[in-house]
């Protein structure tokens, strides 16, 4: 997990495939959008607008992915991530391999980080995360998710 804000986003060391992707969603300004997927480059780079209100912890699964790179910013509220290393997952769902996606029940050595308007998470593949979070209590936020495949990393 890389954390960081959208306006010093290099200030987070990201690699530059996940740099260009993230600058390339704001570009699309999220913030004004519905909800909803929104192609940017091909199935390479897309990003989903949600919005939505947050649930206590224990009511929500961890989810991970295999293909593709999670980039979370929030745009409004506040929401808590509780999130796990590589391959930390347990107690895993089936693998829905269309939507790149797994439901678990828990995750290994969970840590936690809180996150404000402006500011993103970045989840690898197999890194598991339970976003949306209740920080204090229930609250809407609105987020978009830049989804890119893990295959910009190679290039």
């Amino acid at each position: 997990m890389i954390a960081g804000d959208i306006y010093q986003p290099e200030a987070a060391g990201l690699p530059a495939a996940i740099l260009n992707a993230l600058r390339v969603a704001l570009a699309e300004q999220p913030q004004l959008k519905e909800s909803g997927k929104y192609v940017l480059q091909g199935e390479t780079l897309f990003m989903n607008v949600m919005a939505f209100a947050t649930q206590h912890a224990d009511e929500k699964k961890a989810e991970q992915h295999r293909e593709y790179i999670d980039i979370q910013v929030l745009l409004e509220g506040t929401e808590r991530i509780f999130y796990g290393n590589f391959e930390s997952a347990r107690e895993c769902e089936e693998f829905h391999a269309e939507e790149d996606y797994q439901l678990c029940n828990r995750i290994d050595k969970q840590q936690v980080l809180t996150l404000h308007p402006g500011q993103f998470a970045v989840f690898m593949p197999l890194e598991p995360h339970k976003p949306g979070c209740v920080v204090t209590h229930a609250e809407p936020i609105k987020k978009v998710v830049v989804k890119l495949h893990r295959s910009a990393l190679e290039a």
